[in-house]
């Protein structure tokens, strides 16, 4: 449908299920522009028949969306999955076994434990062999797996963000508990609206919700008991911010046997603090640690989290204040770096500039 070549590589046949809400819009703009795929086809459920630059014209993406069909997806080596959860692992599982590569945005490949699903998702998953071989799509923990998976699940926009802000912590061991602050732009909650999610709700207003066992906090607690190599308890509170896209999460990491500021002389020290989260993000391409936080319009529109690192001696803990794009480091663009690590591509291609 549309191509681009870049010296030295060839030119990969990627498709899109699912290409008409606001990630399959952004994967679309991504992938169209990327120089080394060919966009080979986009399926849509109410926009069949229409063209990509009539449904988005801001995009000037030029094709047709038709109904999903796995035979006719065929010639693509890679398929990006856009649908909800519960919906999409039906059709991650067709097309995984008729030989594609499959990057799944929706989240039902991203728990571990096929028994997990119930639970969070409400439905009993029916491939639990695929479960088992997925790979979670956060690429500074699982390059190296994601580089020869058949199947990725890409992170939930919340866990990303909150996750790279915890893990250098996690990992020196000695977290008791995590607590998640989180504000989200109002296209994290899809593009169809609702009474909460209408402009007229959302505009000159702000509120929390899911306040307790919103369904991303299974992320959380599976990525941070495998960093911490043990369970770490995660309270998660998400809000609505009157914007259109963003997340900032404020995460406040607390020591083993908190409560008060009696352990406050065993934190490290601000400084100390610093060089462990430059240290451990010195070489990844798309975070960046510095020195005053963070405001959403640093990140917008682009594929890179930025934070900054505090201690508070006075209670005893560590605050991490972290922003992303939610549709692009929290979905497609994140998407669209994986897909380059499993193409074995320069993990940057196509994401240098806005989304």
């Amino acid at each position: 449908m549309w191509s681009g070549t870049e010296v030295g590589y060839g030119v990969i046949k990627a498709s899109i299920v699912g290409a008409t809400g606001f990630t399959g819009m952004v994967l679309t703009r991504l992938l169209s522009a990327h120089p080394v795929v060919e966009l080979d086809v986009l399926t849509s459920t109410a926009q069949v028949g229409r063209r990509v630059d009539e449904v988005f014209p801001h995009t000037r993406v030029p094709g047709e969306y038709v109904a999903y069909d796995a035979q006719r997806l065929g010639d693509s080596e890679f398929v990006f999955v856009c649908y909800p959860h519960a919906a999409a692992h039906p059709v991650v599982a067709e097309l995984v076994d008729a030989g594609s590569r499959v990057i799944d945005l929706s989240a039902d490949f991203r728990l571990a434990d096929p028994a997990e699903y119930p639970r969070w998702y409400g439905f009993e998953h029916a491939r639990p062999d695929l479960v088992a071989e997925a790979v979670y799509g956060l690429p500074e923990v699982y390059r190296d797996k994601i580089s020869g998976a058949r199947l990725v699940a890409n992170p939930g926009c919340f866990p990303t963000a909150s996750l790279l802000a915890s893990l250098p912590l996690l990992r020196e061991g000695g977290v008791g508990r995590m607590i998640v602050d989180a504000k989200s732009g109002v296209s994290g909650a899809g593009k169809t609206p609702t009474e909460k999610t209408h402009f007229s709700s959302v505009h000159d207003d702000f509120r929390a919700y899911g306040e307790v066992g919103h369904r991303h906090t299974s992320e959380m607690v599976q990525e941070a008991a495998s960093a911490a190599r043990t369970a770490v308890p995660v309270s998660f509170t998400p809000h609505l911010l009157p914007v259109d896209r963003g997340i900032l999460v404020t995460v406040y990491l607390c020591p083993v046997g908190d409560g008060d500021s009696s352990g406050a002389g065993g934190l490290l020290s601000g400084a100390e603090l610093f060089e462990l989260y430059s240290r451990a993000y010195a070489h990844e391409p798309f975070v960046e640690v510095r020195a005053a936080a963070p405001a959403l319009s640093e990140v917008q529109r682009t594929n890179f989290c930025r934070m900054a690192v505090r201690v508070d001696p006075a209670a005893g803990l560590y605050k991490v204040v972290a922003v992303i794009d939610n549709l692009v480091k929290g979905a497609s663009g994140q998407a669209v770096q994986n897909f380059n690590i499993m193409a074995g591509l320069p993990e940057t291609m196509g994401l240098e500039g806005e989304a």
